[in-house]
């Protein structure tokens, strides 16, 4: 089952639950109870292996060294 992210538009609570393709859109808000929730395009991470062996993570910031970052909310 894929991990779908949502946002209540009563609460603007940001949640993630398991859901079944056929179910994804049949949510509602796990705070509020709310049926308006806005499914969100979710980043996702994927693990590669450079030519000279190295690993890398892909779906973050790039170029970003900082420890924490403000454009994609790691903490």
């Amino acid at each position: 089952m894929p991990l779908y992210e949502y946002r209540c538009m009563d609460c603007d609570l940001r949640f993630e639950l398991l859901k079944r393709s056929s179910a994804a859109d049949e949510v509602e808000c796990v705070r509020c109870g709310s049926a308006r929730v806005q499914r969100l395009f979710s980043r996702f991470a994927a693990r590669s292996s450079g030519g000279d062996g190295s690993a890398s993570l892909g779906g973050g910031c790039s170029g970003c060294s900082a420890s924490s970052c403000a454009s994609c909310r790691r903490p």
